[in-house]
């Protein structure tokens, strides 16, 4: 249940109509004091709420009953955008947030070099894979633990703060001491334990749509990180598992309207694990862009061919430079800066 507010409404007013709804129902009740819009959204069971009775208090304009399971990730909660501080870096407003690095961090001196590089082409966080889910046990795992210490000599070195994906509740507390944004993988995206413990932290998180999640599971699962008081949240389409082989997944580029419509929560996107294929990158990116993304995340290796993990879907440094510049003039048409 919603209850809005009128203009003008005072502290005093609230604090009591608060009372009243409480001595109904043990409800939650989150206030949104917005620019021109004050809403209280309660959450729980609002079958003892009396709507006449809440109506009688002058300060209340109406009342709106919410049908959708998830709340605090709702835009009937949250009408304003949120914009999520990571690090020096803002994902949401006005300015598209640029995401880049390699899949996976193989050494300092690549780390350290393509960090460099995608900051000063514009890219104002890093991204690298210090723990890797991969579908073979045979695979690259990615350097763990001294992955994390590269990364952190990379943001020592540029300033880009940077963002790693976790596996393991285990490891949270390693992740909120070493890195600025924590990412959910896709694989991820439904454990519930670990989201639960995401929840409990104050640390911005990267949650990725699962493989064949539809939107209303992906905003659960935001929701359970959002419940546990911790609504720092980010999501990323990054793909979703269809009958089309031709390319590794197929990227949902109508998500992005979707999410903006359902929810105030900062959406990017990532055309990288979307296509799979480093030629498809660039156009996709731009599209993101041109749907309303607040950004866009891109894997960027300085040598794909020899690259550990995913090389077939990243792009060097030069390239992504490219992409930048028709980012930039993608992102003025639609009202956007980078």
């Amino acid at each position: 249940m919603i209850i809005v507010l009128r203009q003008g409404t005072v502290q005093k007013e609230i604090d009591q109509l608060c009372n009243v709804i409480t001595s109904m129902s043990s409800v939650t009740i989150n206030p949104v004091i917005g620019t021109d819009l004050t809403i209280l959204g309660l959450i729980g069971d609002t079958s003892r709420i009396d709507p006449t009775q809440i109506e009688s208090f002058h300060c209340v304009e109406r009342i709106m009953h919410v049908a959708e399971p998830y709340k605090k990730a709702n835009r009937s909660f949250h009408p304003d955008d949120t914009v999520v501080d990571v690090g020096n870096a803002k994902v949401g407003g006005k300015k598209l947030t640029m995401i880049a690095g390699p899949c996976s961090v193989e050494s300092e001196e690549q780390i350290c070099a393509i960090a460099e590089s995608v900051r000063i082409s514009g890219a104002s966080i890093l991204r690298g894979g210090a723990f890797k889910p991969r579908t073979s046990p045979y695979a690259f795992q990615g350097l763990k633990y001294e992955g994390l210490e590269l990364l952190k000599e990379a943001r020592a070195k540029t300033g880009l703060p940077i963002v790693s994906e976790i596996m393991s509740p285990f490891d949270i507390d390693r992740f909120l001491s070493d890195v600025d944004c924590i990412q959910v993988g896709a694989r991820n995206m439904q454990n519930f334990d670990l989201l639960r413990q995401l929840g409990k932290v104050d640390k911005p998180i990267l949650l990725k749509r699962g493989l064949s999640a539809t939107i209303e599971e992906w905003l659960m699962s935001a929701e359970y990180i959002m419940a546990g008081g911790n609504e720092k949240v980010i999501l990323c389409e990054r793909g979703i598992r269809t009958f089309e082989t031709y390319t590794r997944n197929t990227l949902d580029i109508s998500a992005v309207p979707v999410i903006k419509r359902l929810s105030h929560l900062p959406i990017l996107v990532d055309p990288s694990h979307g296509t799979g294929k480093r030629w498809m990158v660039s156009p996709l990116a731009k599209a993101a862009v041109a749907a309303g993304a607040d950004g866009v995340m891109i894997e960027v290796h300085n040598d794909p061919q020899r690259a550990l993990c995913d090389g077939q879907q990243s792009i060097t440094p030069d390239t992504f430079d490219g992409v930048m510049k028709e980012i930039r003039l993608i992102a003025q048409a639609v009202g956007r800066e980078v």
